[in-house]
């Protein structure tokens, strides 16, 4: 039988171990099989490998009370080959069974099954081998007995469910399962209700489940379990396939009068036709090769042009690809439209905004293309986008506070989702700043990524604990000589001349340092590390921990070029773009370091200031330059500036696309101890 993985598995897990030696004794009337690990049921006494009949999955278990072997059929034909590989289990088992999957020859069952009565009087026949009736198999000839258009040999016969479908048709009115669908439209299709629904070739020792029965072709359907907070192995088996795969609603593809909507599930292909529109459902992503193969071998083209609309997940955007790069070859036309956002799929789009979903499946009725580019394009579309931004910005914290008043003050309240560069001459604290703000942070909970080109993670270590031994002393009043620099933190040999107090201020600092660390993650690199392991590496930190980092680059130009033929502008042009994309993908601050050029040494800071400026000019959001207080001024002295302790340093917003440029925010700052004081904030203290 021709048929998707899914529904192979299925048809695989209903069989009996036949590969295993029957015993002799027989439990709770079905046959035992001799367990192929201990031996179970050779001898007299032995029982052997008996079937679970309190198993609550719907495929059937065998245990071994002997051993304590259990499972399914594919985990006993592991154990009687001697089989590790899951992959080599399935295919080989596949093989005994004369399970087709994918491009495997047919074989036809060595015996024939016959139709057995479910618990509701309805006959429900067993599924069979068989070839596919080609596109004249429609729903429409469930009841009209429509024939296929080739013969096809007797053995390869496959089930007529077609009474089946009308007898559960006859009780769809006994579910509210219904998916928002019409009755008139569910009817249309004889979709049907089975309350007490088994699998054709499931033992009847397998419990039964209520089901919405979805023809997909005389010879097949899907069944659909409608029982709600099913548990996650039930959630697996809660869509079986029965017979063939099919693809549901085939006829529309070349006769409908609409632009056909092609997408994965039959549910979702109803929703749009009960909405006016006209829809096939694949059932499966691999059954993209069956729709091709269908166009292929006939001389009719669709009418209008079809509308790939499959599942915006991983698989559904693959099959989207390769439907696309399909049509392309048989020059048939098509658009590709995910409409269902925000929701989930067409059907959840359906229920909940039944309006909303026809006024969209309308306008494609009416001029697809268009239809389909305004929704890309036209603000309209994103409009509720926008608005579901803002309320998950109120619960997210739409800013990130510096822990500097004044400069958050400017920023409008703090860090925002954007790049941020940070440039300033050699020695002037760019650095220390930074790690200031992003030690801030990290106290406030929020996870800090830190790609350090330049100083190791140690280095930044001894730099944070030193301003918090200074910030120890200047709490309590101690006296300042107790406060260490970073290599006073880093230099054992220095502990033993130490005092205790001083000892006492490391230990407190190490400890108060502690208490935020695991919010700091410091990633090294010298030339290694370029905007693309950023991006991965960001990636992966929001993957595990599930929260989003505010990262920092020290400094951007010493990371790897993304070309190394390129000159050393146009790689920071690259750079500089890709962490702008990157803060606006993960939606993150992105701050990042700068070096000046030696022009601007005495010089105010400008945009010119910038190495190879271009790029940073443009692509920057917030653009922030650190100068000694006087800087251009033509009295000022570099070396006399940079004597004073502390040195007086002013913070010049060069660029701010949301706010104010020319502020100017004065600091101490104290480049022994690493620590950054804004003079106004010093005021406001002398003042209380």
């Amino acid at each position: 039988m021709d048929t998707d993985r899914l529904a192979a598995k299925e048809e695989l897990l209903q069989q009996q171990p036949d590969f295993l030696t029957k015993a002799k004794k027989k439990v709770n009337g079905h046959q035992t099989y001799i367990c192929p690990v201990c031996g179970n049921g050779s001898g007299k006494d032995g029982t052997g490998i008996c079937l679970d009949i309190s198993s609550k999955s719907i495929f059937p278990h065998w245990k071994c009370f002997n051993c304590g072997l259990y499972g399914d059929v594919v985990e006993l034909w592991k154990k009687a080959n001697n089989l590790t590989d899951d992959n080599e289990a399935f295919t080989t088992a596949y093989s005994h069974f004369g399970i087709i999957v994918g491009d495997m020859p047919e074989k036809a069952l060595s015996k024939p099954v016959e139709p057995r009565k479910g618990k509701t009087g309805i006959s429900i026949p067993p599924n069979s081998n068989g070839l596919k009736n080609g596109i004249k198999s429609t729903l429409n000839g469930i009841v009209e007995n429509s024939t296929p258009e080739k013969p096809v040999k007797e053995e390869f016969q496959q089930t007529d469910y077609s009474n089946f479908f009308l007898q559960a048709n006859k009780n769809l009115k006994l579910t509210d399962y219904h998916r928002g669908i019409s009755l008139d439209t569910l009817n249309q299709f004889k979709v049907g209700f089975v309350q007490e629904w088994r699998h054709p070739k499931a033992p009847d020792s397998v419990p039964t489940s209520p089901r919405l029965i979805i023809p997909t072709s005389k010879n097949s359907y899907l069944a659909r379990d409608t029982r709600e907070n099913l548990s996650d192995i039930l959630k697996q088996y809660a869509k079986s396939k029965v017979g063939n795969m099919s693809i549901f609603n085939i006829d529309a593809l070349l006769l409908s009068e609409k632009p056909v909507f092609v997408v994965e599930g039959e549910i979702d292909a109803l929703s749009i036709i009960d909405a006016g529109g006209e829809a096939v459902g694949l059932g499966s992503v691999s059954m993209v090769n069956r729709l091709l193969e269908i166009l292929q071998n006939t001389t009719q083209k669709p009418k209008k042009p079809l509308i790939i609309a499959l599942d915006d997940d991983k698989s559904g955007q693959a099959a989207a690809v390769k439907l696309s790069e399909g049509l392309d070859k048989l020059n048939t036309p098509y658009l590709v439209y995910n409409f269902t956002k925000p929701y989930k799929d067409a059907n959840e789009f359906l229920m909940q905004d039944r309006k909303g979903f026809a006024d969209k499946v309308a306008a494609v009725n009416e001029n697809p293309e268009k239809a389909i580019y305004q929704a890309n394009h036209s603000n309209f579309s994103f409009l509720q986008d926008f608005v579901n931004t803002i309320a998950e910005s109120a619960v997210d914290t739409p800013y990130i506070a510096t822990g500097f008043p004044e400069f958050d003050n400017a920023l409008d309240g703090g860090l925002y989702e954007g790049l941020y560069i940070i440039g300033a001459i050699s020695s002037l604290g760019k650095t220390t700043f930074a790690l200031q703000i992003c030690d801030n942070i990290a106290k406030s909970g929020n996870d800090i990524l830190i790609f350090s080109l330049e100083m190791s993670k140690y280095e930044l270590i001894a730099k944070s604990i030193s301003r918090l031994t200074l910030l120890d002393v200047l709490t309590n009043s101690g006296d300042i000589r107790n406060a260490k620099t970073a290599r006073g933190i880093t230099t054992g040999s220095r502990y033993a001349k130490y005092s205790a107090m001083e000892n006492e201020i490391i230990q407190r600092a190490i400890g108060n340092y502690g208490k935020f660390a695991k919010n700091v993650y410091i990633h090294e690199g010298i030339g290694d590390i370029g905007v693309s392991q950023v991006r991965k590496t960001i990636a992966e930190h929001i993957r595990i921990t599930g929260k989003k980092p505010v990262i920092l680059i020290d400094y951007i130009q010493i990371l790897s070029p993304t070309d190394v033929r390129a000159t050393d502008k146009q790689n920071m042009d690259k750079s500089t773009l890709e962490l702008k994309r990157i803060s606006r993908d993960f939606k993150i601050p992105v701050l990042a370091i700068s070096s000046f050029n030696r022009e601007s040494y005495k010089s105010a800071v400008s945009y010119a200031s910038f190495k190879e400026s271009g790029a940073i000019e443009y692509s920057s959001d917030i653009l922030i330059g650190l100068q000694l207080a006087g800087a251009g001024s033509k009295s000022f002295d570099v070396d006399a500036a940079k004597a004073k302790e502390p040195r007086e340093i002013e913070l010049v917003i060069l660029k701010n696309r949301n706010g104010k440029t020319g502020q100017k925010i004065g600091y101490e700052y104290f480049p022994k101890f690493n620590y950054f004081q804004e003079k106004k904030a010093l005021k406001k203290q002398a003042r209380l």
